[in-house]
């Protein structure tokens, strides 16, 4: 039977390390599940792994759209979905990494979402309302996925009332049966050894030119509004360069709200009763070469 790898993990646990790791160790090829390494240039802010890092390991899902759209999920699960048929088609194993629980969970769930197109003139109207207004929009046209939606992130509202204006409700997500076997790890750090490394991590970035990458994608024609959507590092560098943070103020706050979301993350996956974590990589790599050679 096929089989797929997937390793997860808060922010700064070392997935994209491991993934090459074991790709190496098994003739794998990575596909990343990440909502923002998506985008092209999207790469300091992001942690987008280097060529260098990558070690000759092909990877997939990688600069595949312009920031200035929106990527969706279900353009997600379609796109991996044909990387991952692609690398069984040619005898290797496909790695799924990432820290973006949603995207993983539809790609191994294998889900289906409603052809409905994007209708950019209406995204752009979205675009202007604030998150409060986007959520009495939907609670008025789909009362049930309003309950369900996660209410703080304004590009999955924004795709529902879009959804919800064409068929009248957003309809509930279809499942096809798996055609492959999956071995799931998760990468689990202590608490002050993560802050260390989510710490050292951000400090690293601000030197290796975060900042200045922000400024060169709003120079191309990225606005400021748009960067409040493409994650923590995007929304807090924009507001320092507007002038409405100092940077002491920006990596303070910056680094407040990646160790949230860290916690967000393994909320998450906690949920998947399925996920075997390890603390030691070593353990984990022997634990994936094992299940993919029996």
């Amino acid at each position: 039977m096929k089989k797929v790898i997937t390793i997860v993990g808060p922010t700064a646990s070392g997935k994209s390390d491991l993934g090459v790791k074991i790709a190496k160790e098994i003739d794998g090829e990575i596909i990343s599940a990440d909502s923002r390494q998506v985008y092209i240039g999207l790469d300091i802010g992001s942690g987008k792994i280097t060529p260098e890092e990558m070690e000759c390991i092909r990877h997939h899902m990688l600069d595949v759209e312009d920031p200035k759209n929106i990527f969706s999920v279900g353009e997600y699960t379609k796109m991996a979905r044909s990387y991952m048929e692609d690398i069984w088609k040619r005898g290797k194993n496909p790695i799924v990494v990432g820290g973006t629980g949603f995207y993983i969970d539809s790609l191994i769930n294998n889900r289906e979402y409603p052809n409905v197109p994007e209708n950019y003139k209406l995204r752009e109207e979205l675009s202007l309302l604030s998150k409060k207004d986007l959520q009495k929009k939907l609670e008025t046209l789909d009362p049930d996925r309003y309950e369900t939606i996660d209410k703080d992130n304004p590009v999955r509202l924004i795709r529902a009332i879009e959804i919800a204006s064409v068929l009248g409700k957003v309809p509930t997500v279809e499942e096809k049966e798996k055609e492959f076997e999956l071995i799931q790890v998760g990468i689990k750090v202590a608490k002050d050894i993560l802050e260390n490394k989510i710490h050292e991590r951000l400090y690293k970035r601000v030197e290796e030119g975060m900042v200045e990458e922000v400024e060169r994608l709003h120079r191309n024609g990225l606005s400021y509004e748009r960067m409040e959507d493409l994650g923590l590092e995007y929304r807090y560098v924009s507001r320092y360069i507007k002038g409405e943070l100092s940077k002491e103020e920006m990596l303070k706050e910056l680094e407040s709200e990646i160790h949230k979301y860290a916690k967000r993350q393994m909320t998450w996956f906690r949920k998947n009763k399925d996920i075997v974590w390890f603390e030691d990589k070593k353990k984990a790599l022997d634990y994936m070469k094992k299940h993919v050679t029996d």
